[in-house]
């Protein structure tokens, strides 16, 4: 007699929860384990969509599982959170450099207090019983000074939108185990009793789409899996009078990183018109007709501003009020940095926190506008040049050519472009150099203010607490436990003059994060630098010694046949001149012999 598995659906209110309950399964094979990721009402859509008698038990965590349990008759296991869990999102938080405070419900504020009492620690504990109490509390926190606070997935989120830095609290894999084990028990002792379908879930065509039925006044008659995002309704709604009586109409809606479907077609329920709306994923396209534009609404800039390095290690910094009062302005803003500094993301913070975040923000990248692009701009009557209500960000103007700048000048200032719209601007200037013509040009021209966003190097004293922001932000994606820096590996990144900046530094900090499982020590952050700095070398040594066809690999195996050569064929020395290890080097010399 074959055993039957027990079925057990997770659901992870964040990426890293998903990966640890994937790694946790591995040690019960009598389980089948299907994780999901969805915090709070997400969570509950997933569960919704469930067939019935699906899973014989349900694990989440925190107020995910509580909600859960309100639309399902499953059995339901919390994920409890350790003492270590605590203990290790509170380490992570030593770096701050100001006042923070731990924000959770009692189960993490009871074990906050005894560490805090073992450790010696004084920092603020404060418990909540719901989401509503948690932005209460978050909000007072913010208005006394406090800028960063350790919590759970609830308090995170909220933090968030406060514009807070925040630290999420997670879950460790002996949490999981020992939720799997309760599952496991009760799941033993229960039946497979399941709700009957929900009401017209018949008309829902796929799993992953939802549907949305309005009645003539716009009102919300059903919706499944979930009522729809405030967004979605706006959208839906503005679209009601033009479905046609007698057929159906398509439009796309972009919420977030996810394009939607939208067929929509009219509904007769008892001789009362409704109107009904299937929204379903749909891939982006690759490329828009118009290279270098690019329209994005408020949802998906959002999305790629609290998804960024700028908002996860708070960045910011000291420039948030400044750059908070400039978005309330309508004058031109001229955003002026070295490359990687975060241009484009303080370009979206400005329109977010605008007037104006109801309408379009379009994107103009002057390196990419082609012939056809500027013909678009200049001369269609759809360019978004002559819309009301635009943001517009002309990204790298210092690509422009002059025949551009004097077009592009032309319909600014003859069309009253900038009484019309908000016009951002960006430009590449690095530290200690004269700012480029056309800069200076478009600032006088248009009375654009400046902000000059400082490079990483200038702010090197702040990089422990933006390492350990941004760390602690990857171990949602991760699932790894990192429970922080050894002080020498910090000291190795403030040393660090990061060329390319906070670009740079994400990139060094995700590779951190993905390879390490534990602590990040000296040693590996001394061999990913010397990495970074055998790059750099060798994109410079491909610029004075190298023609423009070459790739990255043979630029990089140039430098080292030449380190070689200086050393008079010593292997040993020319890797260590390099900063690389002999392994990598005569890989390097192994690909050059192969070509030979």
């Amino acid at each position: 007699m074959v055993e039957t598995r027990i079925r057990i659906l997770g659901i992870a209110p964040y990426e890293g929860m998903h990966t640890v309950m994937d790694r946790a399964a591995q040690d019960y094979p009598n389980i089948q384990l299907d994780v999901f990721t969805g915090d709070l009402e997400v969570g509950v859509a997933i569960v919704q969509q469930m067939a019935p008698n699906s899973y014989d038990c349900i694990i989440s965590r925190g107020g995910t599982a509580e909600l859960i349990r309100q639309v399902t008759d499953v059995p339901v296991v919390e994920i409890q959170l350790s003492v270590y869990d605590v203990l290790s999102a509170m380490k992570l938080a030593e770096n701050y450099s100001s006042r923070y405070a731990i924000v959770g419900f009692p189960n993490i504020t009871e074990s906050a207090h005894i560490l805090c009492d073992l450790l010696g620690y004084h920092l603020d504990i404060l418990t909540i019983h719901g989401a509503d109490e948690a932005e209460l509390v978050l909000t007072k926190l913010k208005e006394e000074g406090c800028r960063m606070v350790v919590c759970d997935m609830i308090a995170h989120t909220i933090a968030r939108k406060l514009e807070l830095d925040a630290f999420l609290i997670t879950s460790g894999v002996e949490s999981l185990h020992s939720a799997i084990n309760q599952a496991i028990n009760i799941s033993t002792w229960f039946g497979h009793l399941r709700q009957e379908n929900l009401f017209l879930r018949s008309i829902t065509q796929d799993q992953n789409g939802r549907v949305v039925v309005l009645d003539m006044d716009g009102e919300i008659f059903y919706s499944s899996p979930a009522d729809p995002s405030a967004g979605l309704a706006e959208s839906l709604r503005a679209h009601l009078k033009e479905v046609p009586t007698g057929g159906s109409m398509k439009f796309y809606y972009t919420e977030r990183a996810q394009l939607y479907l939208i067929t929509a077609q009219p509904l007769l329920i008892n001789t009362e018109r409704y109107n009904l709306f299937y929204c379903i994923p749909s891939k982006i396209p690759l490329h828009t007709q118009w290279t270098g534009i690019r329209f994005m609404n408020k949802g998906e800039c959002e999305y790629l501003f609290m998804n960024s390095f700028y908002s996860l290690s708070g960045a910011m910094g000291n420039m948030y009020n400044e750059v908070r009062t400039l978005a309330s302005s309508r004058q031109p803003v001229m955003i002026k940095g070295e490359p990687g500094t975060g241009k484009e993301q303080i370009a979206r913070f400005l329109y977010l926190n605008s007037s104006l975040s109801n309408k379009p923000f379009v994107l103009i990248n002057c390196e990419l506008v082609n012939e056809k692009s500027w013909d678009f701009l200049l001369n269609h009557y759809n360019s978004p040049l002559n819309a009301t209500g635009n943001t517009i960000y002309f990204q790298n103007i210092e690509g422009l050519t002059e025949e551009c700048i004097l077009k592009l000048m032309a319909a600014i200032q003859e069309t009253g472009l900038s009484r019309r719209v908000r016009l951002l601007f960006s430009c590449v200037c690095r530290d200690g150099e004269p700012a480029p013509d056309v800069m200076r040009r478009f600032c006088s021209r248009l009375g654009c203010i400046i902000l000059n966003l400082p490079s990483l190097r200038s702010r090197s004293d702040e990089i422990p607490a933006l390492a350990n922001l941004y760390i602690s932000s990857l171990k949602e994606e991760t699932g790894n436990q990192i429970s922080g820096f050894e002080p020498k590996a910090l000291e190795m990144l403030r040393q660090y003059d990061w060329p390319n900046n906070y670009t740079q530094f994400k990139h060094v900090l995700q590779t951190l994060a993905t390879t390490t499982s534990a602590y990040i020590r000296s040693n590996i952050v001394a061999e990913l630098l010397s990495r970074e700095r055998f790059l750099r070398r060798g994109a410079q040594t491909a610029g004075s010694q190298t023609n423009g066809d070459c790739t990255l690999e043979e630029i990089i195996g140039q430098a080292v046949q030449q380190a070689v050569a200086a050393h008079n064929g010593n292997r040993a020395a020319a890797a260590r001149q390099l900063g690389i290890s002999r392994t990598t080097l005569w890989r390097y010399l192994g690909k050059a012999e192969e070509k030979e």
